[in-house]
């Protein structure tokens, strides 16, 4: 989502954009949709030397002047590429898995800050770069992911969202948006919720998101007897809606790098839970635009659940809060402002 955001929100009297692909995928076409040029280079093995030349010709071909790279994968070809075809690289890492467990990860990351740009999308994951990875403080900016502002619904509208989604008037709505793996924490979301319900049965919780676990946490909800007050909804293409219809956003991770989603929820003024981990401390404000909990802590988790559904006055002012903050720090054109800024330094450099 970010990638096409970027590319497509680009100051067009600056630069123009192509957007690189490995797969095609929603990402294709959401690309292709905003009217971004699009080419899928399939990589057949790990290390495809084929694949390298045929991505020197089309930078060569297009007469690209920078690459903007994502993530580990990208970043490591997309500095070869770079190298050979004499241009600039950026960077960007999101996140922060694994990296202390793969030797070769930090090795070849420490390679790719001499030759590229990086970009760290906060303060604890540039901390992490340098710390534990090993790159050169004065080799990563940071720079904040950033989300669009969503209009308000009125309350019509958002009864019609609820109602779509089958959440009872009576219902106090949670949920939570992400991809269903591990590292997000819904298990002990889930544990959370049935804890929650001895003490207020008329919850609902939205599961929006798709991946490995998903048989595994419907079935979590089915031995925990919650099964009736949990909705699994799959990936989404209507998330601003179903954040609209929520009394609550939780976001349980285990390790975030910046999180999109839990930016999404405020900035549409959805009170949120976040666990202590990432960036998200500099997200929420802990007492202030949401609450913060310790990672895994299931019982706290419940008890920060349960203050927010006896203190809608108090979390109702979470919520307006936090969107002002998102509005002060984490909007798409702040974050595009800072890599364009980024670019011009990386081609004035190569000049």
């Amino acid at each position: 989502m970010l990638v096409s955001s970027i590319a497509s929100g680009l100051d067009r009297n600056r630069f123009g954009s192509m957007v690189g692909l490995f797969a095609p995928g929603w990402l294709k076409d959401r690309c292709e949709k905003l009217g971004l040029p699009t080419a899928v280079l399939p990589m057949r093995s790990q290390w495809d030397l084929a694949w390298i030349r045929r991505c020197c010709t089309l930078v060569r071909q297009q007469q690209v002047a920078l690459i903007h790279a994502h993530e580990f994968r990208a970043n490591v070809f997309g500095t070869i590429v770079a190298k050979l075809c004499g241009i600039p690289l950026v960077g960007t890492v999101h996140g922060k898995n694994y990296y202390p467990e793969h030797v070769k990860r930090r090795v070849a990351y420490r390679w790719v800050s001499k030759a590229a740009r990086m970009v760290a999308v906060s303060e604890d994951l540039r901390r992490f770069l340098s710390s534990q990875v090993g790159v050169r403080e004065d080799r990563i900016a940071r720079i904040y992911n950033g989300v669009d502002m969503p209009q308000r619904m009125s309350s019509e509208q958002v009864a019609r969202v609820r109602s779509d989604l089958g959440i009872d008037p009576s219902e106090f709505a949670l949920g939570i948006v992400g991809s269903l793996y591990p590292v997000k924490g819904h298990t002990y979301l889930l544990q959370a919720v049935q804890s929650v319900l001895k003490v207020h049965p008329k919850i609902k919780l939205l599961v929006v998101g798709q991946g490995d676990l998903d048989i595994c946490l419907k079935r979590q909800a089915v031995e925990l007897g919650i099964e009736h007050a949990v909705s699994f909804l799959g990936l989404r293409n209507d998330v601003p809606n179903v954040l609209a219809a929520l009394d609550l956003f939780v976001l349980p991770s285990l390790s975030e790098g910046l999180s999109v989603a839990l930016l999404e929820a405020m900035s549409a003024a959805v009170p949120v839970i976040a666990s202590r981990v990432g960036g998200n401390p500099e997200i929420v404000q802990d007492g202030l635009t949401g609450l913060l909990v310790t990672p895994k802590a299931v019982s706290e988790l419940t008890g920060h659940i349960l203050e927010m559904i006896n203190k809608r006055d108090r979390s109702k002012l979470f919520g307006e809060r936090g969107r002002e903050r998102v509005a002060n720090v984490f909007t798409t054109a702040q974050m595009l402002n800072h890599y364009q800024e980024l670019y011009e330094e990386c081609l004035s450099r190569a000049q």
